[in-house]
């Protein structure tokens, strides 16, 4: 058990016997720096352009508007740290130790309040649209974004305690460092479960929307399925395989199976820079292309408005 605690606690160095070739380490860092470099170009301008421009935004609720600018800004926190994460993996983590503890915090933040904005429009479209529903006004709009805030900065506290400095192919990283495997499992349920919960949630969402698109001749519109399936292939190609290497690194710990854990402990930096490139299309996604929501809204707040005269 001791053994594979420490395979577990700590990133294994490249000296370490068993540790794959420094060739195969090196492409794994630059597939994860390329990743991250397509990120930093395609999302922090896409964001930006978002939080000025709030393309095709005068139709919209403005429960839509304010979670759109909500997912922006998170988005664009988490991707301006990049630039610093692309560097400690060419030439190693020279910030400190506050740095990567504060640095750490801010994009789990990020992470954590995306998805749960993420699963807040996706229930506020499927409600409006769907139900012909609204939610809040301006006052209750204002706490909901606090509520979200507020539960991510909870949720991502245990990676102040946990980040630290190590050696990672005899470079220093800023990487995560449990002092127990109760620590490690509570962590990776945490990151599944929330994951899980998102992707469920988004799935369920725009599946029963796509359904009143596809039954309404209102809403037959190829543009918007076009749209709905493109948001459910995404986040799910992101965010899946993430939770899936969270997944077998909890098999690996209840299994003790120190050769999966690994292939986690390897691969999870890739999985992870998907999650950023998540990010970088947030805005091509939710708000370039949210004309096609607002067309349905309309004429669903239309339809419903019409059936209450009739009854009247």
């Amino acid at each position: 058990m001791e053994q594979l605690n420490s395979t577990v606690v700590t990133t294994i160095s490249s000296s370490s016997p068993g540790h794959p070739p420094p060739s195969s380490q090196d492409f794994r860092a630059l597939v994860t720096v390329v990743v991250l470099s397509l990120c930093s170009i395609l999302g922090i301008p896409g964001n930006i352009a978002v939080i000025i421009l709030r393309p095709n935004w005068q139709q919209m609720s403005s429960l839509s508007q304010s979670l759109m600018l909500n997912l922006a800004v998170a988005d664009l926190l988490n991707l301006i740290t990049l630039p610093l994460w692309i560097h400690a993996f060419l030439h190693g983590w020279s910030f400190g130790l506050l740095a990567c503890k504060l640095i750490s915090y801010l994009i789990y933040c990020c992470i954590h309040c995306c998805l749960l904005t993420v699963i807040a429009l996706s229930l506020q479209r499927y409600l409006q649209v769907v139900h012909g529903k609204k939610w809040f006004q301006q006052r209750g709009q204002k706490r909901l974004l606090a509520l979200l805030w507020l539960v991510a900065i909870i949720l991502s506290i245990p990676v102040l305690v946990d980040r630290q400095i190590i050696s990672v192919r005899n470079l220093p990283q800023c990487e995560s460092v449990y002092s127990s495997l109760t620590e490690q499992v509570a962590l990776l349920l945490e990151e599944t479960v929330m994951g899980i919960v998102s992707v469920s949630v988004v799935v369920f969402a725009y599946i029963r929307l796509k359904r009143k698109v596809d039954r309404a001749a209102l809403f037959n519109n190829p543009q918007t399925t076009c749209l709905i399936t493109s948001i459910i292939v995404t986040f799910f190609i992101f965010w899946v395989p993430f939770l899936i290497v969270n997944m077998l690194g909890l098999a690996a710990i209840f299994s003790k199976n120190e050769k999966l854990m690994k292939f986690c402990t390897d691969k999870k930096s890739i999985f992870r820079a998907l999650v950023f490139l998540n990010s970088s299309l947030d805005p091509f996604l939710y708000a370039f292309a949210s004309r096609n929501f607002c067309t349905a809204c309309l004429k669903q707040e239309h339809k419903n408005n019409c059936s209450t005269s009739q009854e009247i």
